[in-house]
């Protein structure tokens, strides 16, 4: 822990730091600081997330809207701005199948990293007022936590994260039918998978959340591995989803399967920017910043549209 202790609250966004902490509400909570401090406009040092209401004071400005506690910290005036009435309603939609365990043997899984980046964006929401809830599915819809603001209602999201084991196949048709249909309210919809299926049946299941008008952000979480294909000497392949075997060369396959994952990954762009979805990559080897950053600018999105 030695370590930690001395790391730069930025360093909490890179995966191998946060390789080392267990608990995933102390993840979520380092990966927030991390990227607080990383933002230049941000008023606060700290875990407060607020200062996307916040703005610096002008001269003529109402002096009891002055937040004094950032004042305290910063030595500069800020003015506090209620926007409750955009406040919206979040869900978050996490696969918790069987290919979401690659990279446990070496370091943190897709599911590791995915389910830090909903914590952490779970956090966020709340420091912000916004009602966020949690979907774990499969091939089914595994959990279910139904969107709160409620301080407590965090913890409930960190632990189903926590003890969660990714099992079964992958399939979002039946499941996200469903829920589609439970979620009445338009709000935001996130979905964190790595969309290990075929684009239209994507493209189908995605469509039910767009019908009823709700906003979607899709993050594509792969693996460093399944982007760069590392693999130099003779490697046995196997299956997680299924039981198909390959012992191979890995360098007469690279070139191939490269391509292979490149066509992948653009039909699933196509797929999201057809249906006016945000589509995020997310390489696990990467900072987790790109999950928040896309959230706040969700969030600027849903403030200027009121104004």
């Amino acid at each position: 822990m030695a370590s930690l202790q001395k790391a730069e609250p930025k360093n909490y966004l890179d995966a191998k730091t946060l390789e080392q902490i267990k608990r995933i509400d102390l993840r979520a909570r380092l990966v927030v600081e991390g990227f607080i401090s990383g933002q230049h406009r941000s008023p606060y040092n700290g875990f407060a997330v607020e200062f996307a209401t916040h703005r610096e004071y002008a001269p003529g400005d109402d002096l009891r809207h002055i937040d004094w506690k950032v004042w305290s910290k910063t030595d500069r005036l800020y003015i506090k701005e209620y926007e409750e009435e955009t406040n919206l309603k979040c869900h978050l939609l996490v696969d918790c199948s069987k290919s979401m365990r690659y990279g446990e043997t070496t370091g943190w899984s897709k599911f590791d990293y995915a389910a830090t980046c909903a914590a952490s964006l779970g956090f966020m929401m709340q420091q912000q007022q916004d009602a966020v809830g949690l979907v774990l599915f499969s091939n089914k819809i595994d959990k279910t936590l139904k969107p709160s603001s409620h301080p407590s209602h965090i913890k409930k999201l960190f632990h189903e994260l926590e003890t969660t084991e990714p099992d079964n196949t992958t399939d979002v048709s039946d499941p996200f039918l469903a829920l589609a249909a439970k979620i009445r309210l338009r709000g935001l919809v996130v979905l964190f998978s790595d969309l290990f299926l075929d684009p239209e049946e994507l493209a189908e299941s995605l469509s039910q959340f767009r019908l009823r008008r709700h906003e979607v952000v899709v993050f594509n979480v792969m693996h460093s591995d399944e982007l760069t294909f590392p693999f130099d000497d003779n490697t046995l392949f196997k299956g997680i989803e299924t039981d198909a075997q390959l012992h191979t060369e890995p360098r007469a396959l690279r070139k191939s399967y490269l391509e292979a994952v490149e066509n992948h990954l653009n039909r699933v762009k196509k797929v999201c920017s057809t249906a006016g979805i945000d589509y995020v990559l997310l390489d696990t080897s990467k900072p987790l910043s790109a999950a928040l950053s896309s959230y706040l600018h969700f969030r600027a999105k849903s403030r200027r549209k009121l104004v």
